[in-house]
């Protein structure tokens, strides 16, 4: 038989910090990598790969302006970076699956109009 022991981790005040860092870092690299999907997508590229990403996320890391972000684990952006990717392609795998929808919607509303 496995027993189970319930534990409560209470993070000190450093700790904290350091969670919320990793937070505040990780949604910034998420929305960074969306945008740059979407920018991309409006001048007609086509999807861009994570790693593709990652690369340009980490020229971008050194500039003056973001080395707030050298303080932080490369692994907590990269998995943000990833993630967004993934949903990215996600909803464009999805997307296909609408018009479907739609038509399903169309010919319920001939159906209870009678015009079928």
């Amino acid at each position: 038989m496995v027993k189970a022991i319930k534990v409560m981790l209470i993070p000190n005040n450093v700790q904290k910090t350091k969670m919320f860092q990793y937070a505040g870092a990780s949604r910034f690299a998420y929305n960074w990598a969306l945008a740059r999907e979407i920018e991309n997508y409006e001048k007609g590229g086509k999807f861009l790969s994570d790693a593709e990403l990652r690369k340009e996320f980490t020229k971008f890391r050194h500039s003056d302006e973001y080395a707030w972000l050298l303080n932080i684990s490369n692994n907590v952006t990269k998995q943000a970076i990833k993630d967004a990717c993934t949903a990215y392609k996600n909803f464009f795998q999805r997307f296909a699956e609408i018009p479907k929808i739609q038509v399903k919607k169309e010919i319920n509303a001939e159906v209870l109009s009678g015009q079928r």
